[in-house]
């Protein structure tokens, strides 16, 4: 697939719920997940649901030991061009929220992600994946 891939997260407030509606009524695969969020596959592109405890663009969960913001979105890009979109961000003095990282080593989905804030504060993250078939890999 040479065209980016849209990635978005969002808080429920149940994940048996967001379980039963996007992966049951919708069809929507299921990819990894932990006790506070759950990929799918919408068509394609990698939404997830992340349990909130508390409403509002301040909640977090812990994923891969990283405190990551429940509302944000972002691209899942080719490695090439993520490596230099972070290039370009650390050299622009981008406001990072996550400096660029590869994590869940060695783990189904690894990838290298960066979050960063735009000028009002809306969380973005970027990521690619070396290889591409892992994006919804368990």
């Amino acid at each position: 697939m040479n065209r980016p891939r849209f990635h978005l997260a969002f808080p429920v407030r149940d994940l048996a719920e967001a379980r039963a509606f996007y992966g049951e009524l919708l069809g929507c695969p299921e990819g990894r997940s932990s006790d506070t969020w759950v990929d799918f596959d919408f068509h394609g592109h990698q939404i997830v649901a992340h349990k909130a405890p508390a409403s509002g663009a301040t909640a977090s969960n812990l994923v891969d030991g990283e405190a990551v913001p429940v509302r944000h979105f972002g691209l899942i890009l080719q490695p090439a061009a993520w490596r230099e979109l972070a290039e370009r961000l650390k050299a622009g003095g981008a406001d990072f929220l996550m400096q660029p990282q590869v994590r869940f080593i060695g783990q189904p989905g690894e990838q290298s992600i960066l979050f960063i804030r735009d000028p009002s504060g809306n969380a973005l993250e970027f990521k690619a994946f070396a290889d591409e078939a892992q994006v919804f890999a368990r």
